[in-house]
């Protein structure tokens, strides 16, 4: 990610059909309505590839005031510190870490997962991504979940 992520608010009526029925699907499976993603994408009628595709990339704009909780899934280095540098940036953005899953390394590569409260966070997500991004031997980041 890049510091040149930007944010459109966009009228619906303007919005490719595709982007709206992402936002439909992802409706039916917040309400309960479709208990599966399958379900989902069958009821509005898009691809799995669409919905995967854009799925974390297109909100209402209530639902991205709303997010309390964002799941990170990082691909590291086996360095030491490299937990500790990740950390230290999440508190200086005021993201208050809820849990820390950190598997054994093999071949000198972790995997962690660690789960956010970004309701007092003073950037927004894909900043703090991008600063995590830039410490050595972070090599992937990925949003797993966002509730």
């Amino acid at each position: 990610m890049t510091d040149q992520n930007k944010y459109l608010l966009v009228s619906e009526q303007v919005v490719p059909e595709i982007l709206l029925k992402v936002v439909a699907a992802k409706k039916l499976l917040e309400g309960g309505k479709c208990k599966t993603v399958g379900d989902a994408l069958r009821e509005t009628g898009i691809s799995r590839t669409a919905f995967y595709k854009y799925k974390d990339h297109v909100f209402v704009l209530d639902q991205i005031n709303k997010e309390k909780i964002v799941t990170l899934f990082f691909v590291l280095d086996d360095v030491a510190g490299i937990l500790s540098d990740i950390l230290s940036v999440l508190a200086k953005n005021k993201a208050n870490v809820l849990t820390i899953n950190q598997n054994i390394p093999i071949r000198s590569v972790a995997n962690i997962t660690i789960s956010i409260r970004t309701d007092n966070m003073t950037v927004h997500i894909d900043k703090l991504i991008n600063k995590l991004s830039l410490i050595n031997g972070v090599n992937k980041i990925e949003i797993l979940n966002r509730e």
